[in-house]
């Protein structure tokens, strides 16, 4: 037992680590841009993934809160799948800056649901398929905000 847990422990610091480094890519991102909206829905997207590694460091440390992250329903639009990520660069165009972040999101997702992915269901699988959705849901933050920049919507419909 105490081997499963250890397990656990070192999942929940590689998830830890991961939202750290979220964080510092949208911190880093957010010095680079000049559009102060896209510069504030960085700032959000950052605090957002702060917020996943307060949530880990209290689960690891107390083992409680698993209940505090519900799944919720996600659109799941599939842009980033469809769009090659953009290179990062001091002249991004907002509608670049979205689309990366998407992209960020897309990999985060895909970290914590094939981690989900290892386990029988439980614990460790419900904490990581929370978390999964966690960056679903900004993915579609994302991309849905890429899509309204990329294609505004015309007088004509």
């Amino acid at each position: 037992m105490k081997m499963v847990a250890n397990k656990l422990v070192d999942i929940i610091e590689k998830a830890i680590q991961k939202e750290e480094e979220a964080y510092t890519f949208y911190m880093a991102l957010y010095v680079k841009i000049k559009d102060e909206t896209v510069k504030d829905t960085l700032k959000f997207i950052a605090e957002e993934e702060k917020k996943h590694k307060a949530f880990l460091v209290s689960y690891r440390d107390t083992g409680y809160g698993s209940e505090t992250l519900q799944m919720g329903e996600v659109t799941y639009y599939k842009i980033a799948e469809h769009q090659k990520e953009p290179e990062i660069s001091d002249d991004m165009q907002s509608a670049d800056v979205f689309l990366l972040a998407a992209h960020r999101e897309l990999k985060a997702f895909h970290f914590y649901s094939e981690l989900a992915a290892i386990y029988a269901e439980g614990e460790t699988q419900s904490i990581l398929l929370k978390m999964a959705n966690e960056e679903l849901k900004h993915k579609e933050k994302m991309e849905y905000l890429y899509a309204n920049i990329a294609f505004p919507q015309t007088a004509g419909g």
